[in-house]
């Protein structure tokens, strides 16, 4: 597929409510950081979000409040082996990658022994 570019989008079109894999831009216009933050939380998806800012403080305090499993600040779809991967809500459960991808394949066990006995 071509990289493709929807303008104009509103938060009730379907390409704004579901996850698009793909070389697909959804563009929503907002009013502040607010407004982007509550459109962005709006969905029952979560795996990923870009925030494009100057302010770096801007950046961190929008970053926490989307409930997405990665956001890239100033970037897209970098990836470090180290870091763990995965969404929020509906967007799948667990972690790949990092040490968190290795928590879905243990049972922890906790085992007391008392020695002065």
């Amino acid at each position: 597929m071509r990289p493709t570019v929807f303008d104009g989008v509103t938060p009730d079109m379907k390409i704004a409510r579901e996850e698009i894999f793909g070389p697909v831009l959804a563009v929503l216009p907002f009013d502040g950081p607010d407004d982007v933050v509550a459109k962005a939380n709006a969905t029952i998806y979560g795996l990923a979000a870009g925030v494009w800012t100057r302010d770096v403080a801007k950046a961190h305090r929008v970053a926490r409040a989307i409930r997405a499993g990665t956001i890239w600040v100033n970037t897209y779809n970098l990836y470090d082996p180290s870091l763990p991967f995965g969404g929020f809500k509906h967007s799948g459960f667990g972690r790949e990658l990092g040490s968190e991808a290795i928590d879905g394949y243990l049972e922890t066990k906790s085992v007391w022994i008392d020695l002065g006995r």
